[in-house]
């Protein structure tokens, strides 16, 4: 049996071996350091035994797909271990690793609160000191039933019960400790090493589904390190500070109310940065060929079903009943945008066809999983849906990628891409989701763009391209989203008459930069902190008078501000000049002129600013050409300041 390494390098064994035996079999320390394998590119367990030719790269916890999460899996077995030594009553439900950690889900008798995380802790580290062996077993269907039924774990009867009737049924053994498991884990628990932490407690439906019991999850994070560990703690203190639901309070921005649920209020300042960056897409869409139009919200369930949307889509729609038969709200502006195409004949000439649409659409989001701006059930999407011929996919799809890098540079964004293939729940033939997948990959490689594949993760009606934008905290966040369609032509029958005298289908790209505009708003807030470009903030200039005396003056300023497109307020409350300063800080805005006797006498302004401090004297006509030179050429200076 020949076993070829990441490096290259072939090991060759005369008989079956694990991957662990493998691992030993290359050094010592690397075994000690083994936390998965991969095998021909599938992530396998440790007690995984090879019998033939493979390709085999040993991840460690360095690896952060399949090493880290098989650290961080295995971790949440040492804390379900300690709950069941701490709180023998409680039932276990689920506990995967996820991206930053792992959590689990519990059934407790008494409430487990923050307070007895410490107490949680303690327990893990006297189990992972214990160097417990995890062992892998499997069992038939009815004695896994039967064993979890003997051990009072209904959660795992449940698991067990729904899994296929061909399921390999495995557990992992440590100790005391049995879980229902398929893995991969450690070979021990002293593996875990010192570097975890219990982060925070939430409540969880068993599920998802609100109509069952309400679980308690407990959130934690493992990493090899104890200095990873510490770096992402201080991330996630700082990821707090930046919360926009916070920041959006704090700074006036929106706000939620109970009376609606998922459904954003704009605020005064809200609305003007939403306008502001709406403003700069529609300059940027007008520039490039686009024409704006506007569909309606509500649209007859004949045009859903058509569109397959009714079908494929239609738990996540709110629907309604009139006189005139049966409608939906739009979860998508794509229909919409159709039935626009066939209000007029369309020639070969007139393609491409860019119609823009900042459309408001709503989807019925379970209310477990709504968050801020960021996962909502009404939003406006920055959509485009473009008509276009076959040879034209390459020229288009890279418009459209100069349009989202440049949206994304305005903001210092870097992004990843990620090409997205068929799913299984697909409309269209072989033929067509080739063709469609094809042009996307064609159009990439002749930007140079790198990417990735992410097999099955396409639209219903063709696949698509995501960029995965990353923000100041390393975080990332898919926003913009290409998609080629075949599909919706042919079921609306779109037709345009082309060079050849005779009709041809159009083919149709759908298309956002932001995605949802109010999620995006919450990016930004959290990106900036709130201290938003100047361009962007709502309030870019504050005028402080150091007393009433200068009131007339500071309301000089502020009026020539205002009539220059300035955003500018005064803040005429009788409180010191300092506590002033302070409150505008607070704010996060830009720029405080500060105007008393001798600005007054000189026909000057004091420049404060959040990127410097005190930036001294200037006449106001060289403040105005400064700030409106940043604001034109959207400069982002760096916050040197804490407010």
């Amino acid at each position: 049996m020949k076993i070829t390494l990441k490096d290259g390098s072939i090991v060759e064994f005369d008989e079956p071996k694990s991957i662990i035996g493998i691992a030993e079999s290359i050094s010592a320390g690397l075994a000690r350091a083994a936390c998965a394998g991969r095998v021909n590119g599938e992530v396998k367990d440790l007690r995984t035994v090879l019998t033939e030719d493979a390709q085999l790269e040993i991840l460690t916890a360095n690896d952060a797909e399949g090493g880290l999460s098989t650290l961080r899996h295995t971790t949440s077995h040492v804390m379900a271990q300690a709950i069941k030594h701490l709180y023998p009553d409680a039932k276990l439900a689920i506990g995967p690793s996820i991206a930053d950690g792992f959590y689990y889900d519990i059934d407790f008798v008494s409430p487990v609160t923050a307070d007895d995380l410490p107490k949680i802790e303690d327990e893990m580290k006297k189990i992972i000191k214990e160097d417990l062996a995890l062992e892998r077993f499997e069992l038939p269907r009815e004695e896994a039933l039967k064993f979890m039924e003997e051990k009072e774990e209904p959660y795992k009867v449940q698991l067990i019960q729904d899994l296929p009737e061909d399921a390999v049924i495995s557990f992992y053994k440590q100790g005391d400790f049995t879980d229902l498991c398929a893995g991969p884990h450690l070979m021990s628990t002293k593996g875990v090493g010192k570097a975890f932490k219990l982060t925070s407690i939430a409540g969880a439906y068993w599920r998802g589904d609100a109509k069952n019991k309400m679980l308690t999850r407990i959130y934690g994070t493992a990493f090899a390190k104890k200095e990873d560990l510490e770096a992402h703690l201080r991330m996630q203190e700082e990821a707090k500070k930046r919360d926009h639901r916070r920041l959006g309070k704090e700074l006036g921005l929106f706000m939620l109310s109970d009376y609606g649920p998922g459904f954003p209020f704009f605020l005064p300042k809200g609305i003007i940065l939403k306008n502001t960056l709406l403003e700069h897409w529609r300059k940027v869409h007008k520039k490039n060929g686009y024409t704006e139009i506007s569909t309606p919200i509500i649209l007859n369930r004949v045009l859903w079903e058509t569109s397959g949307h009714w079908e494929h889509y239609h738990d996540d729609m709110f629907t309604l009943s009139t006189e005139d038969g049966e409608f939906a709200i739009k979860p998508m502006n794509c229909p919409g945008s159709i039935i626009v195409y066939q209000s007029e004949p369309r020639s070969y000439r007139d393609l491409p066809l860019r119609l823009a649409e900042l459309g408001i659409v709503h989807r019925n989001e379970k209310s477990g999983q709504l968050h801020g701006l960021m996962r909502v059930r009404c939003f406006t999407q920055d959509d485009s849906h473009t008509y276009i011929t076959q040879d034209q996919i390459k020229d288009e799809v890279r418009r459209i990628v100069e349009i989202v890098d440049g949206m994304y540079k305005l903001f210092n964004f870097t992004y990843g891409v990620e090409l997205s293939t068929r799913p299984e729940d697909s409309m269209g033939t072989d033929e067509e989701w080739a063709a469609a997948e094809n042009g996307l990959k064609d159009a990439l490689d002749a930007l140079g763009l790198p990417y990735t594949i992410n097999e099955g993760d396409g639209a219903f009606y063709g696949p698509k391209i995501d960029f995965h934008l990353v923000d100041c905290l390393g975080r990332t966040w898919q926003c913009a989203t290409i998609q080629l369609d075949f599909q919706l032509p042919q079921r609306f029958e779109l037709e345009y008459m082309g060079e050849d005298g005779k009709k041809h289908r159009p083919i149709m790209i759908h298309r956002v930069v932001f995605g949802s505009v109010e999620r995006f708003i919450g990016i930004l807030t959290e990106h900036f902190a709130g201290a938003f470009p100047t361009w962007l903030a709502p309030v870019q200039v504050k005028v402080l008078p150091i007393s009433d005396k200068f009131e007339a003056y500071a309301k000089q300023v502020e009026e020539t501000l205002d009539a220059a497109g300035i955003r500018a307020e005064i803040d005429l409350r009788s409180e010191k000049i300092g506590y002033k300063i302070r409150e505008a800080q607070l704010q996060k805005i830009p720029y405080m002129l500060v105007v008393g006797q001798k600005e007054e006498e000189a026909g000057l302004v004091s420049v404060r600013s959040r990127f410097a401090g005190d930036e001294g004297q200037k006449t106001l006509a060289d403040f105005l050409s400064d700030i409106q030179e940043e604001i034109r050429e959207k400069t982002i200076r760096e916050n040197t300041l804490e407010a």
